[in-house]
């Protein structure tokens, strides 16, 4: 696909949001029992207009009404050592040029932490320093980061991703816009075992936003994703994407019975993009929509546990321990959505949503493979902390309150 037809497809949903207005949270809510489109995209390119607007809006978090659910974080101590991470960290910087630590180094509470985004780099240009411009060495010492703050689950298939970005550059031709040593990193304050900071990886279908306090961990917004989802040949030949968040998915839904997957279904087709809180959507409005898990059978609980497991799992072994013990403490106040044929066959989106954890599954609109409708070969995954505590905002306004800097 040419970048002018990429950029054509990003386009299109925002020409059609400017025929109409934009629901207030209230109206949104009485929407609730209905699919919307996704939002439309309309931060394109950086240091723009549309850019600057999304990040003058001050940060409130994803809610479901507009406003945020007070009291639902703590500053604690969870036993679970950042050492390792703050390590390899520090270890990554050391063996930058003077040039490469500057560029990737930002103050802890800058707004670089708000211009993540999926597009590709002939439209948005990244901040910080590439995998692309490292040496061997350095690139190796970069990844020991990902080694360090996710779990073997979630470090595989930050690989499986940039093997699919390397194939998607062979199938297309695009080896300047995607391929996988483009991906930057940037660092705000420094590693520290007990005062804030963060660090954020970023680029094409592979964003990692990761907030340290002390020993606890805020590892959202995440987005993981792959065009297309399967290699057949060439390098990384039979590599497959999101086959658990998938067929786990389905799986749930499957299990449903005929209430519940009318309660579930929120639109029986999927044509559309329906993600709702990707980039430059920090405080988007998502009301709750679906089945709620309280009338869940212990076999169903089950699955979701186990596609909860997927997503929450990707984070080293002792702080998704304690994120899924947060996510369990909500459960009853969890809902699950679905969109997409009533027999799981085509591509469908789901969504799981508590005062907690937001998690988004999208079969997207192809980009750069053929097609106009969304396909299971283009996968979009999000994973937010609602209610004010995406990139730790929430713990982080909680020690600058008890340790003014």
């Amino acid at each position: 696909m040419t970048p002018h037809r990429s950029l054509l497809l990003l386009l299109f949903p925002f020409l059609l949001a400017n025929c109409s207005t934009k629901p207030s949270p209230a109206a949104a809510a009485a929407e609730a029992s209905r699919a919307t489109p996704a939002p439309p995209l309309a931060v394109l390119r950086a240091d723009s207009e549309p850019e600057r607007a999304a990040l003058d809006e001050a940060f409130l978090g994803v809610t479901t009404d507009g406003s945020v659910v007070p009291g639902l974080y703590t500053l604690q101590a969870t036993g679970v050592s950042t050492a390792p991470l703050v390590e390899a960290v520090r270890t990554f910087r050391a063996a930058l040029t003077d040039e490469q630590r500057a560029a990737s180094s930002f103050p802890l509470e800058d707004e670089e932490w708000r211009r993540w985004t999926n597009i590709d780099i002939n439209y948005y240009k990244r901040q910080g320093i590439g995998l692309n411009e490292l040496s061997p060495a350095q690139r190796e010492l970069g990844l020991n980061i990902l080694r360090a703050g996710l779990s073997p689950q979630g470090f595989r298939k930050t690989e499986e991703i940039r093997k699919m970005e390397g194939y998607l550059g062979r199938l297309t031709g695009e080896f300047e816009v995607v391929g996988p040593d483009l991906y930057w990193f940037t660092f705000m304050g420094e590693p520290s075992e007990t005062e804030p900071w963060g660090w954020q990886f970023d680029g094409h279908h592979l964003i990692i936003n990761y907030f340290v306090v002390g020993d606890q961990v805020v590892m959202t917004p995440t987005f993981l994703g792959s065009e297309p989802n399967y290699i057949e040949d060439g390098d990384g030949a039979g590599t497959r994407t999101f086959a658990g968040e998938e067929e786990l998915g389905v799986k749930l839904y499957r299990s449903l019975d005929k209430r519940q997957r009318a309660a579930a279904t929120l639109h029986d087709r999927k044509e559309e993009n329906y993600a709702q809180a990707s980039a430059f959507r920090d405080n988007a409005v998502v009301p709750y929509a679906g089945v709620r898990v309280s009338t869940f059978t212990s076999a169903q609980r089950a699955i979701l546990n186990e596609l909860l497991g997927e997503y929450i799992n990707n984070m080293d072994e002792g702080h998704a321990r304690i994120k899924m013990a947060e996510v369990q403490q909500h459960l009853p106040d969890t809902w699950f959505a679905w969109v997409g044929d009533v027999e799981a066959i085509g591509p469908f989106y789901y969504r799981i949503q508590s005062p907690v954890i937001l998690i988004e599954f999208d079969h997207q609109r192809p980009i750069f493979l053929e097609g106009d409708l969304p396909t299971r070969a283009h996968v979009h995954t999000l994973v937010r902390t609602p209610n004010g505590n995406d990139y730790g905002k929430d713990l982080l306004g909680q020690h600058l309150a008890r340790h003014p800097h």
